[in-house]
């Protein structure tokens, strides 16, 4: 298992652009996901706190989504960034991208305690849209599958 992610694709992003609950490095409050390559798949390594339960034992699927958003758009970002010849650490600022949709299956239920191992397959759509497929695991236990639908982010998105 990877335990963790050397050059992430996070930590490209713009101080303006790095705020994100759930990936940014600017929110103090955040979860700061991290996703790298991991040959040619991607991976995001993340250990639940205990505040992230649903009941005893588990994780809270709330959780298990945001770690799904975030780490289909890191992976189009990554996709996109390296599709341009670049690779996160390199010093080229990465392409963002937002969700434009967001499905999670649940397959069985996620044991609190373990870290978390999201593995992403991206698949081009047109070149300013990816399709991004993940699977969640706790150990070797797949818990959930998701898809995202990640768009490159529109200039309208400036920080105010």
């Amino acid at each position: 298992m990877v335990e963790s992610i050397k050059n992430a694709i996070q930590d490209e992003y713009p101080e303006d652009f790095a705020w994100c609950y759930g990936c940014g490095r600017m929110n103090e409050q955040g979860h700061h996901f991290r996703t790298g390559w991991d040959g040619d798949t991607t991976v995001t390594v993340y250990k639940p706190k205990q505040e992230h339960m649903a009941l005893p034992g588990f994780v809270y699927g709330g959780l298990i989504g945001s770690l799904v958003d975030c780490h289909g758009t890191g992976s189009a970002a990554l996709y996109l960034h390296r599709k341009n010849g670049n690779e996160p650490g390199d010093g080229a600022e990465p392409p963002r991208f937002v969700t434009a949709s967001l499905h999670v299956d649940f397959l069985k239920p996620t044991p609190q305690g373990e870290d978390l191992k999201a593995v992403g397959t991206v698949h081009e759509i047109h070149p300013k849209k990816y399709k991004v497929v993940t699977e969640v695991f706790a150990g070797e236990d797949l818990c959930a599958k998701g898809e995202v639908l990640a768009v490159v982010m529109p200039a309208t998105f400036t920080a105010k």
